[in-house]
């Protein structure tokens, strides 16, 4: 059963007026009103592929209507006509989830907003997993690029001129490919920080390329 379908049947096992509620009478009338324009002809998407929920109208007054009244409620629900007819929509997942509470649906908005919570979770994680893969690429890029340079100048007198620090350097990032610039540094006889060690690799690119 679709997500959509299990809303629908929700909003219509529910009660016409509950007068339990604390909610005064034009408030209750409002959500109603809401509730079943959605039964009547509304849609939301499956939320594990996209955020859509829709509601269409054959008139534009009607349309109007419900739109300011879900607008009372502080959310911003957009419009538009499609096919002939007066469509209300909304596509971000926060306020879709304030509309589905706002019609009694509350076991659509639980499922709803696990299925946004693990959504959230797992682009974090593809965020983090492409930043680190990104960086990893920048520094073995970086590291072939200067190990090319120290075999250039070991090749040549030119690594004998180097100065101790930048020889020391070198013969360390020849022998430790995959460290960091942090990871280098402290490994001198002297540590360094990153950037001291960047500026020296730096140094010796240069000589490298230039040779």
């Amino acid at each position: 059963m679709s997500f959509s379908t299990e809303l629908r049947e929700e909003l219509i096992n529910l009660k016409m007026w509950d007068t339990s509620s604390n909610l005064t009478q034009d408030e209750q009338l409002a959500r109603v009103l809401i509730r079943e324009a959605f039964i009547k002809k509304g849609f939301i998407n499956d939320p594990n592929k996209e955020y859509h929920l829709e509601i269409l109208f054959k008139s534009k007054k009607k349309a109007n209507e419900i739109k300011q009244i879900i607008n009372s409620f502080g959310i911003e629900i957009k419009s538009i006509i499609k096919d002939s007819q007066y469509m209300l929509y909304l596509k971000e997942g926060e306020e879709i989830s304030k509309f589905l509470a706002i019609m009694g649906a509350n076991k659509a908005v639980i499922k709803f907003e696990e299925i946004r919570v693990m959504k959230e979770t797992r682009n974090n994680i593809n965020r983090i997993v492409n930043c680190e893969t990104a960086n990893l690429n920048k520094t073995i890029n970086a590291s072939v690029k200067q190990i090319e340079a120290i075999k250039v100048l070991k090749e040549t007198s030119e690594f004998n001129k180097l100065p101790e620090a930048l020889k020391e350097l070198a013969n360390l990032r020849v022998e430790n490919p995959d460290a960091t610039y942090e990871e280098l540094g402290k490994m001198l006889s002297v540590p360094i920080g990153k950037s001291g060690v960047y500026h020296r690799l730096d140094k010796i690119v240069k000589r490298g390329i230039k040779e």
